[in-house]
């Protein structure tokens, strides 16, 4: 583009811009490294435990069917099913900070929710055992209920606020 003229000058396009890098910019640039390679180990850890925990919940899943004792095990594989979830949401969390460079919280607020709600529906089926074993662990379970009630209706107002204040402050799943 002209101006005037003459033509604009853009400091980066002249000749010798990129080798002059200062000292703040190579110390970016190593930690942004850093930053890449721990996120790509944790990305691993985590689908590495999802996968066994899937591997390993399928097995039980077929063994206790075919021994015809899923029954009882069924608030078992739930907790197993929704910590799986939980562990697949902490991977798109890690890889939407990878991808963006940036701590989004969506995601973590998103892991937050399945956290409590796991934890809810597991001590819901767990109320007839809890009454076994007295009024005081059935009163502290109707205490960690209400109190994960409340977090959760809290996660999610927070998690409405944020998408209302930033739409597309979470990058698309591919």
């Amino acid at each position: 583009m002209a101006e005037g003229g003459r033509a604009l000058k853009n400091p980066q396009r002249e000749p010798g811009a990129g080798e002059r890098r200062t000292m703040r910019e190579w110390i970016t640039l190593a930690f942004a490294r850093v930053e890449d390679v721990v996120y790509i180990g944790l990305a691993l850890l985590l689908a590495g435990s999802a996968l066994a925990l899937l591997v390993d919940g399928s097995i039980g899943f077929v063994q206790h069917l075919s021994g015809g004792t899923l029954a009882p095990r069924v608030v078992a594989l739930l907790d197993r099913i929704l910590l799986i979830l939980i562990f697949v949401e902490l991977l798109y969390t890690v890889q939407v900070s990878f991808r963006e460079h940036a701590l989004i919280p969506d995601p973590f607020l998103i892991v937050g929710v399945i956290a409590a709600t796991r934890r809810v529906l597991v001590l819901t089926a767990e109320s007839s055992e809890l009454l076994e074993r007295g009024q005081e662990a059935f009163q502290n379970a109707v205490i960690e209920l209400a109190l994960l009630i409340v977090m959760i209706v809290g996660l999610v107002v927070s998690l409405l606020l944020l998408r209302k204040r930033a739409p597309h402050a979470v990058a698309d799943r591919p």
